[in-house]
């Protein structure tokens, strides 16, 4: 049997913070595991072996503070000696306080991250891989880069940094993005059974909301498929990807970068998309073919002119491309009087409610991605016959 137990150990200097430490004893021997925290001899209270609040009210949140801590601390060394107590092989204290140690260097919130970020890159999923490393950023933030162990996340934790992430303007789909990825993380430090788990996520908002309708009516698609750009060859590649998006049933701007000139196949077009992996197939049309030919000086093997030199860094230029698109879109947006925010991802949108407009039943497609999650829209994608969606996207195209 092992116990464990909470010491003080006072400054020799008169005035000074003394020392937390832990007191270890497991078969007649004694280990002093010296923990970080520093108070005052009028803040230990000896009877109860524990920290206590003083009138000194300015220390009484790092007291509360500490005590809780403290907690976690005790809480994680009792663990740690059931675990290796269950595997019926002797141990010793030392295989404690290591154990203990190793937990403080592995499984703390910013370090444990930092794995799952390598793990999603070693998989090749470099965008998810992005969304982590943005969230733990924003988190480190909040935390002013103080890291936290996992078992310490409470629900007071993610309440404060919702109430951070609020207070800094950021709208409540993004906190739900952030807040999402946090509890992905956290339940699975709960499934490698690293840490109990304390639900702290309970309070926090982690929904959807419905977003703001992005989508333009054909007679202002139609407007700016008619414009004159040809003197504006910046603007005028612009308008040509965005209407590329949206001739291809509102593709998204990263499976329009990496398509190949051999996914283009007697008429079809086939390819999965980047962020779910599900393959589609839309048949070819002159109005794509008319785009593809304005770029005649394409002689990569990727379909679109947009990642024009294969074998640099392909993620970062599309990025850079898409970026440079949008601003030029929203010059674009100006002079058709939209007064959207015009982007790429409007032409899904778009497309999606040009559909709903012609009388397209919401199984082809979901009332023009105002559904409760992308992934009803790619449910109901998955089980259609593509040439029913192909018949929509003639219908959409004749009217251009």
């Amino acid at each position: 049997m092992t116990s464990i137990k909470v010491k003080f150990r006072p400054s020799t200097v008169v005035g000074h913070e003394g020392s937390i430490y832990y007191q270890i004893i497991h078969e007649r021997k004694v280990r002093q595991l010296p923990a970080c925290y520093k108070i005052f001899p009028e803040e230990w209270d000896d009877k109860r072996s524990t920290v206590a609040t003083t009138h000194n009210s300015d220390r009484k949140p790092l007291i509360l503070s500490i005590r809780e801590r403290i907690k976690w601390d005790m809480e994680r060394l009792a663990k740690i000696d059931r675990k290796l107590n269950a595997t019926g092989l002797p141990y010793t204290i030392d295989d404690v306080i290591d154990e203990f140690n190793r937990y403080a260097s592995e499984y703390s919130l910013f370090n444990y991250m930092e794995s799952v970020i390598a793990k999603l890159k070693q998989k090749e999923k470099v965008g998810t891989a992005g969304t982590y490393r943005s969230t733990l950023n924003s988190f480190k933030k909040y935390m002013k880069d103080q890291d936290i162990m996992l078992d310490c996340i409470t629900s007071e934790t993610m309440e404060g940094y919702e109430a951070w992430l609020r207070n800094r303007g950021i709208i409540p789909n993004t906190i739900s993005f952030y807040t999402r990825i946090l509890r992905a993380v956290y339940n699975r430090a709960v499934e490698e059974d690293i840490i109990e788990n304390r639900n702290p996520f309970r309070h926090v908002y982690t929904g959807v909301d419905k977003t703001v309708k992005r989508a333009l009516p054909l007679a202002i698609i139609k407007k700016i498929k008619a414009l004159d750009l040809s003197l504006t060859p910046s603007l005028d590649y612009a308008r040509d990807m965005f209407m590329m998006s949206f001739c291809l049933r509102g593709m998204s701007f990263i499976d329009m970068a990496f398509l190949k000139k051999s996914d283009l196949k007697n008429g079809h077009l086939t390819y999965r998309r980047h962020k779910t992996g599900q393959q589609l197939v839309i048949a070819w049309t002159k109005e794509m073919q008319m785009l593809v030919d304005k770029y005649p000086e394409n002689r990569s093997d990727y379909l679109l002119p947009i990642i024009r030199n294969p074998g640099t860094n392909e993620r970062c230029t599309y990025r850079n491309v898409g970026y440079n698109i949008n601003h030029n879109l929203k010059r674009i947006a100006t002079m058709v009087g939209v007064a959207i925010p015009l982007t790429m991802y409007v032409a899904r949108h778009s497309w999606a409610s040009a559909a709903k407009a012609k009388g397209i039943p919401i199984s082809v497609i979901s009332e023009g991605m105002g559904h409760d999650s992308e992934a009803t829209t790619q449910i109901y994608l998955a089980s259609l016959d593509t040439s029913i969606v192909d018949r929509a996207n003639s219908l959409i195209l004749s009217s251009l």
